[in-house]
């Protein structure tokens, strides 16, 4: 309903802007003693009692309750005119969730303009809060990271629940409407509400993002089993685990030395890994001609766990001063390359801190030194890095694992003992082309004769000192490229053939392009019919900013072209990558390309030219991940090269692509995952990302920080979580030898 208006209140609220001499806070209106101020308006929702009720804690708050069914709403303005905002930072609302479980609140801030912010709020049971919406757009990555930190906090002796993610923009001098809803509620649910009104300055913002990280760099404010509190902690931990470790390594199935099972059926052994169909399975075959499940696990490095300190050094409760024991982990770099991973992030460059490495110095040894010190400089030393190589194999093999997977320390690879795979990154100046997408880059152009340069020289590369490396299983062709686009799926799907359209005659991609449909249309005005465009000649297709139409019933040449092209581009791409393999490293396997988002192109590219087809499957089981019958008909081994199962209950706040609700439910994830895998005869390995959880304020290369590690960032295994892995491990063992 609709309350009366009172124009001489209304007057004082509109005639200056807010906080002119006044405190940091302004209310406007209190749901506990309405006034008149506020127009109040409810949709499918209704405060049911005229009175206040008491909370546990003792405070008055009014209840509102959102009816099931459509979407629920209550919507606050002014009498008359707008609210002048100009000199607030965030709206301000006394809350409390009513209900035992966490509800979805959607806030909306319009102005006179018809612009808003919007946000959408994670509110959990418990205690009232005061919930401060920012009035201007706010993203945790703003702040360096993919997701922000849990809310609401205690601070001061209050409750906070600032909302981290606003999107939209605001004329702040003149706001028309703040509106409550819940989306489709499907039984009622309720709020406790109090005062509303604004908030000037940016304290408790900027609050909510301080003293993030204790000097371990654990999440500060929460608690969880194995979190740790000193060093003597992480001593004992260790030598613990080493006890541990020894029992489940010597209770190993019995392998052959690269890991084959030896009590499986026996194949032709040539010396190097693999593959081979037998009744209707795909196997990797080990150098010795056993079978072999790749187990692998990505991201095998002490060096990748820094995350940047320079600017946001509020957010560290407890870095190493400069001269310091640990200060040897400080160091700087520079993120900002452009990509779709790196745009909008803020602190991408500057000084970082390594806590992971600092934690490993804790453990192992005593104070790091540079080789760069300067002349007469104390000794000093460094913690045991081949510690950590043993130690870490030690781990891979008594969890059941048996792969290296892409992104890892050399130094494992070079102790032999472990199979592992490498990757070939191919970059120079050859030509690119957008999908939009672009998240580590653009396409690269294989029409370039400078790619096919590119391409022989990341295979030098990679293969210098592996070529002949029984242990190798062999390369991956680059990682998640943007064979798709983003946004409206029809456009995405078809967006490397879109794209190359657009570019002008100097893209070599766009020549070929032309070149293959002059070959399929006798003339332009031939093409021009077949897609129903307006076409005068070959030269208007032929210049840049050409716009193709999208695929569309009734022209069926569309859909064909644009997919005779997208396969043309994929065959030269992996026929390119493929012929510089054979020529330098012939006796490796080409294990694909990382597929993310893809197309069946360059699927059906890549296993017409790779000896394995690979797919980074973030569900809850690889069926999810693309079309199996499509896959199957390819008849191709698969290899899942990145999956994984997070939640955000043990520090980091992000839960990775594929989130549970909480660490325990993160190992029957993992064992349902590998049991799907076996289900399907064309799957030869799975390897899981990452080996560490990442950093709680973000990775250098794009502040992803989640918890989806096998070990946490005090260098602790997350116990259950790697016991349950292990007994999913040894399960893919027994099943695969028929027990």
């Amino acid at each position: 309903m609709l309350r009366p208006f009172v124009p001489a209140l209304l007057s004082l609220l509109i005639a200056a802007p807010l906080f002119a001499g006044q405190a940091e806070r302004q209310p406007l209106f209190d749901f506990v003693s309405p006034d008149e101020a506020v127009q109040l308006a409810t949709h499918n929702a209704a405060l049911p009692a005229p009175a206040a009720e008491v909370t546990a804690q003792g405070e008055a708050l009014r209840r509102l309750t959102f009816a099931a069914g459509e979407v629920a709403s209550v919507r606050l303005a002014p009498q008359a005119g707008s609210w002048d905002w100009s000199q607030a930072s965030a709206m301000s609302l006394r809350l409390q969730n009513a209900m035992d479980w966490a509800l979805t609140l959607d806030v909306k801030i319009e102005s006179a303009d018809g612009r808003a912010l919007v946000s959408r709020i994670a509110l959990p049971a418990g205690p009232a809060q005061e919930l401060l919406v920012p009035l201007q757009a706010r993203s945790p990555r703003q702040q360096g990271m993919r997701a922000a930190p849990p809310m609401p906090w205690e601070h001061g002796g209050q409750r906070i629940l600032l909302a981290t993610q606003v999107g939209g923009q605001l004329e702040r001098s003149r706001v028309v409407a703040v509106t409550l809803s819940l989306d489709h509620p499907q039984a009622p649910q309720s709020l406790l509400l109090g005062q509303f009104g604004v908030r000037a300055g940016s304290d408790l913002q900027q609050a909510g993002y301080a003293g993030l990280v204790d000097g371990y760099g654990q999440f500060s404010r929460g608690q969880w089993p194995g979190k740790v509190d000193n060093d003597a902690q992480l001593r004992e931990a260790a030598a613990a685990e080493r006890i541990q470790l020894q029992g489940w390594l010597a209770g190993r199935p019995r392998q052959d030395r690269y890991g084959g099972l030896l009590d499986g059926p026996s194949f032709v052994a040539s010396g190097f890994f693999r593959t081979e169909k037998r009744d209707g399975r795909w196997f990797l075959v080990t150098p010795e001609g056993h079978p072999f499940y790749s187990l692998g696990v990505n991201a095998l490095s002490a060096a990748q766990s820094a995350t940047y300190v320079e600017g946001r050094e509020a957010m560290f409760a407890d870095l190493p001063a400069a001269g310091s024991a640990l200060a040897g982990w400080y160091g700087s770099d520079d993120s900002r390359r452009g990509t779709g991973a790196s745009r909008d992030l803020g602190f991408a460059h500057g000084r970082w801190f390594d806590f992971y490495r600092a934690n490993l110095q804790r453990s192992y040894a005593g104070p790091h030194c540079r080789s760069a010190a300067p002349t007469g400089a104390e000794d000093c030393s460094v913690f045991d890095a081949r510690r950590w190589t043993t130690h870490t194999l030690d781990r891979l093999q008594a969890w059941g694992f048996n792969t290296i997977g892409n992104w890892s320390d050399a130094a494992l690879v070079e102790a032999r003992r472990v199979p592992y795979t490498l990757p070939l990154l191919i970059s120079g100046d050859y030509a690119v082309v957008s999908t939009g997408l672009d998240l580590w880059g653009g396409m690269p152009d294989p029409f370039d004769p400078r790619f096919a340069a590119a391409a022989e020289r990341a295979v030098q590369v990679a293969s210098r000192g592996h070529r002949d490396d029984p242990w190798l299983i062999g390369y991956f062709a680059d990682n998640e490229l943007a064979w798709v686009g983003s946004g409206d799926p029809l456009r995405a799907r078809y967006a490397l053939a879109l794209g190359t359209l657009r570019l002008g005659p100097e893209s070599p991609a766009k020549r070929a392009f032309v070149e293959q449909l002059r070959g399929q249309y006798a003339s332009a005005r031939q093409l021009a019919e077949a897609w129903g465009i307006a076409l005068a000649d070959w030269g208007a297709l032929e210049g840049a900013g050409f716009q193709a139409p999208l695929p569309q019933e009734g022209r069926p040449a569309i859909a064909e072209d644009l997919q005779r092209f997208q396969r043309l581009y994929a065959d030269r791409y992996f026929r390119t990558v493929a012929a510089a393999l054979e020529a330098q490293a012939p006796n490796h396997l080409l294990l694909g390309g990382r597929f993310a988002g893809t197309t069946p192109e360059a699927v059906a590219s890549c296993a017409q030219y790779c000896d394995v087809l690979s797919f980074n499957f973030y569900t809850r089981e690889p069926q999810h991940g693309y079309d199996f019958a499509m896959l199957r008909a390819l008849d191709k081994p698969l290899l899942v090269t990145e999956f994984h199962f997070g939640s955000r209950d043990r520090g980091p706040f992000w839960g990775g692509m594929q989130e549970v609700w909480v660490e325990e439910q993160r190992g029957p994830a993992y064992a349902h995952y590998l049991e799907r895998a076996l289900a399907e005869p064309s799957i030869v390995g799975l390897h899981w990302f990452q080996y560490l959880d990442q950093p709680v304020t973000g990775r250098l290369l794009d502040g992803e920080n989640g918890h989806l590690g096998l070990v946490a960032i005090t260098d602790r295994p997350w116990q259950g979580f790697v016991e349950a892995v292990r007994q999913a491990n040894l399960a893919v063992t027994a099943r695969l030898l028929g027990h």
